[in-house]
């Protein structure tokens, strides 16, 4: 534990920092999976739906610097490939 106070404060700090960064990213994370469960099993409307819901999470956590913007593009460029190779079937 700090000796400092302001020390132990930003420990505090850096702990709810930590827990809500990890919330998000895996709400981020269980929003891809939705959408790829939805791409296997060939539900087109349930795939859009957790598309628009997966990339709204992929824009968010790249904005609040979770993961790197060219890291965010490349998942997004990706599930925008299987909805379309989905809508082309």
């Amino acid at each position: 534990m700090a000796n400092i106070k302001s020390s132990a404060k930003r420990a505090l700090i850096i702990e709810k920092t930590t827990a809500k960064n990890k919330a998000a990213k895996s709400l981020m994370k269980t929003n891809i999976k939705k959408f790829d469960t939805a791409v296997a099993g060939d539900d087109r409307k349930a795939a859009e739906g957790a598309y628009t819901e997966a990339v709204k999470t992929v824009d968010r956590a790249a904005t609040k610097n979770l993961i790197h913007k060219n890291k965010a593009a490349r998942r997004k460029s990706v599930m925008t490939r299987k909805l379309g190779e989905m809508k082309s079937k």
